[in-house]
């Protein structure tokens, strides 16, 4: 009997892909949750804040929920819920699309630019938080890393 058996033999292998990537999506979540908090911005899901930083910093294309779909890898019926959400909150706008009725263009409201500016500050402070003590070189590595991993997992 080895020191794993008994209450862990059940526990995910920490050195799975998989279970450290879930790791990190939770810590990096709460960290988010924690540090919006501290910002007055715990209205703020991670997904509006990122969605508003993706608006924010694409204002000069046309983006469409369909855009939203395909560039966060998330289903349409999920984007619909969070966009519904996101109106109701005043964060966003959509537009009927001239030509296309069924196309809605969306745009981030005064509100929404407001907010995406500050969660922008806010995570960037919460990344130098949580990248302080690795190397340059380790974060090049662990970026080089993670973007094979993503473009393993689209093929």
């Amino acid at each position: 009997m080895d020191e794993f058996d008994g209450c862990c033999r059940n526990m995910p292998d920490p050195r799975k892909i998989g279970h450290m990537i879930r790791e990190l999506n939770g810590a990096f979540k709460k960290k988010f949750i924690t540090c919006g908090m501290a910002a007055g911005l715990d209205e703020v899901t991670l997904m509006h804040g990122w969605i508003m930083g993706y608006l924010y910093h694409n204002q000069e294309r046309a983006i469409y929920q369909k855009t939203i779909e395909s560039d966060f890898y998330i289903k349409r019926s999920t984007v619909t819920t969070i966009l519904q959400l996101m109106e109701k909150k005043g964060y966003i706008r959509r537009a009927a699309v001239e030509g296309d009725a069924r196309l809605k263009q969306i745009f981030l409201t005064e509100q929404g630019k407001e907010i995406a500016a500050r969660t922008k500050g806010m995570i960037e402070d919460m990344e130098s938080t949580v990248i302080e003590g690795i190397a340059e070189d380790k974060l090049d590595i662990f970026y080089e890393v993670a973007q094979k991993l993503v473009t393993n997992m689209n093929q």
